[in-house]
């Protein structure tokens, strides 16, 4: 069987690699077509074909700051339309086609390929990773209704979802299917400026042959020349090398499920307090404030610059869920308690009026 795995704005890289590489394994023939990931390395293919025929203009506008970022939406909407009929063409030879993301839905529904519905020997997929959009623009709902009949066959990853397309889109029960979305490898974290202090180096030492099923994410705008540290990082290394704003936070500290913070010296870390805010378990060289943070059990530490000590931390805690479990449980508890903004607010204030002569500190 010929497959097309198809995610032109290449929003999911790591789902994609995971979809096809399992699809290949049951024996399917299998191509992913996709755009040049703009915010660092992906998966190399594996078992199947990986071809980067969208936005290449685009693609070549590196950097992360807001002006790329304009220029790269421009080139790429100017991109979009003779990219899509690119594929049409190229659709032609595959006997399955499976779109992921749809970046033009107005649009895309006249520049699909043509599915079985409509006459074409094509079977046309889409997987509704977002069933329904997120604060509608008058008429978009109706556009998306549009755009999913153009479909054979739609997946989606839960219950919810499936309610959602046929009660409120009415679309007939047959056409929409339940697919579980696939348990992803795990993510190690460490995100902030990079800087020399912050031992990335000793990371990277300690991750040197990589951990099975994990990928490590350095994330953040470099202040340092980090040219040797990524010529010399293992496959399963990613960079994002860039400043990263409040709203992809989430994104993030949501996706890892570890962060680690191997710095050499450090009084505290605005970086580790966003980690317990998110509920993560983190890992931290036991250095300055980190040590204290540590002391209280919602961290696991140890010796700074230690390569082998951090290696031997990372493939213990990766292992152990339970443990995870428990750092995380008591990140959230501290965040809502200790660390919260209401007891700092309060403490901040009590200062305040001891300086000014009233309810002097005991």
């Amino acid at each position: 069987m010929r497959v097309h795995v198809v995610d032109p704005p290449a929003y999911t890289p790591p789902y994609d690699h995971a979809l096809c590489r399992a699809l290949a394994a049951a024996g399917a023939d299998v191509e992913l077509y996709t755009s040049r990931f703009a915010y660092g390395s992906v998966a190399p293919a594996d078992g199947y074909r990986r071809r980067e025929l969208f936005y290449r203009g685009a693609g070549l506008l590196a950097g992360g700051s807001a002006a790329p970022r304009r220029a790269r939406r421009m080139v790429k909407l100017a991109e979009h339309v003779p990219d899509m009929l690119l594929y049409r063409r190229a659709a032609r030879h595959a006997q399955v086609v499976h779109f992921q993301w749809l970046a033009v839905q107005e649009l895309d529904g006249r520049l699909l390929p043509r599915g079985r519905r409509a006459g074409g020997r094509q079977a046309l997929v889409l997987t509704a990773h977002d069933v329904l959009p997120r604060e509608a623009r008058a008429g978009q709902r109706e556009a998306q209704r549009r755009l999913y009949e153009r479909f054979d066959a739609l997946i989606v990853h839960s219950e919810h979802g499936r309610r959602r397309l046929t009660g409120e889109l009415g679309l007939a029960h047959q056409r929409v299917h339940l697919i579980p979305h696939g348990a992803l490898g795990q993510v190690v974290l460490c995100f902030g400026l990079l800087r020399q202090y912050k031992g990335i180096d000793v990371l990277l030492e300690a991750w040197r042959e990589g951990i099975e099923g994990t990928e490590l994410w350095i994330v953040g705008m470099p202040r340092m020349d980090i040219a040797h540290l990524r010529a010399a990082a293992p496959p399963s290394v990613r960079f994002v090398p860039r400043f990263v704003d409040d709203a992809e936070l989430p994104a993030y500290f949501g996706r890892a499920d570890l962060v680690v913070l191997p710095y050499r010296e450090i009084e505290q870390s605005g970086v580790l307090f966003t980690a317990l805010a998110f509920g993560k378990p983190v890992l931290l060289s036991d250095v300055g404030g980190f040590a204290e943070v540590a002391a209280g059990g919602l961290a696991r530490a140890v010796p700074a610059g230690d390569a082998v000590a951090l290696r031997a931390a990372l493939e213990q805690l990766l292992g152990d869920a339970g443990a995870r479990a428990a750092l995380a449980a008591r990140a959230r508890a501290a965040a809502a308690g200790q660390y919260g903004w209401e007891p700092i607010a309060e403490r901040t204030l009590a200062l305040y009026r001891s300086l000014l002569g009233e309810n002097p500190i005991p």
